[in-house]
């Protein structure tokens, strides 16, 4: 082969050499995918708060007045610490008219960087994965696994507050002390989520936006059945004997905090209106979530 002929061929050679070596040009430069939200930020970016519905200021009957003898019903109390009945009175306030939201738990959460409490986690993670349930599905569920001072902070953090008792139990029956908050027929499926017993902890909870014909006489859903509910007053055995006629705030102090409403999993006698219960406030459960309220003050 001619001498020039060979250096041409060999320059040929190299430049394909150099060419699979650093290729003919720039790497083109791809957009990387956006990483994929975790199913716990996909829930908290469908959360939708509650409307609030005014409760007028006036009076109502609180508790239940002691019955004797017979047989059991539900109009009989169910233990003495809802005794004696009361009338009080209560200045205008609005609580939400739906529980708060596993969506707007959640996001409160994120918007505080505050750590996913573990037992909520486990629910997301075993609803999600074992049972396929959607963002959209659980973003509409109640709040649950929520200690009282969690709540509380929730609730601050919306420019609201915890209800006080009194204005739970209001909001619930209204000012003629209905035995339910939809009025004096005991508990049924259509009026209430209740009664769910399983041996497993898993909810079986309805959304939070639903639930009208249970309705209480100012319109809001789940007082009886579903979560349960925080409210601001601690606990007090014999409160009623003692408390105030006029805006009543519970014990100075106590050991438990007050929880009304029953939940997915109580008997029906839980969700009488009139029921108290009580639980540590550092309590974490399955069946406690809570609901917001605003003084008439705070409103402007």
């Amino acid at each position: 082969m001619p001498h020039r002929a060979r250096n041409a061929l060999y320059l040929l050679l190299l430049a394909v050499v150099l060419d699979s070596y650093i290729g003919s040009g720039p790497t083109p430069v791809t957009a990387a995918s956006p990483p994929k939200s975790s199913p716990v930020e996909q829930i908290a970016a469908l959360a939708r708060s509650s409307p609030m519905i005014g409760v007028p200021e006036g009076s109502f009957l609180m508790g239940t007045a002691r019955t004797s003898g017979g047989s059991f019903s539900m109009a009989t109390q169910y233990d003495d610490t809802e005794q004696p009945q009361r009338r009080v009175v209560l200045g205008r306030f609005e609580i939400d008219r739906d529980e708060a939201s596993l969506g707007e738990y959640l996001s409160w959460l994120q918007r505080h960087q505050h750590p996913l409490p573990d037992e909520v986690g486990k629910l997301i993670e075993h609803m999600t994965v074992v049972h396929a349930a959607r963002p959209e599905t659980l973003a509409r569920w109640p709040a649950l696994y929520v200690t009282w001072a969690e709540a509380s902070a929730f609730c601050l953090a919306q420019g609201k507050r915890l209800p006080t008792e009194a204005e739970w139990e209001k909001a619930a029956r209204g000012e003629r002390g209905l035995l339910f908050p939809w009025g004096q027929q005991p508990p049924a499926p259509e009026f209430a989520n209740f009664g769910q017993y399983h041996v497993h902890e898993i909810p079986i909870v309805a959304f939070v936006d639903h639930g009208e014909e249970g309705r209480s006489p100012y319109g809001l859903h789940h007082m009886a059945g579903n979560a349960a509910e925080w409210v601001n007053d601690w606990f007090g055995i014999d409160y009623y004997a003692t408390m105030p006629d006029r805006d009543p705030h519970g014990p100075a102090s106590g050991r438990y905090k007050v929880v009304r409403g029953g939940s997915w999993k109580s008997e029906p006698v839980l969700l009488r209106t009139a029921t108290r219960g009580g639980a540590s406030p550092d309590r974490r459960a399955a069946t406690i979530g809570f609901r917001c309220a605003r003084s008439a003050h705070d409103t402007h």
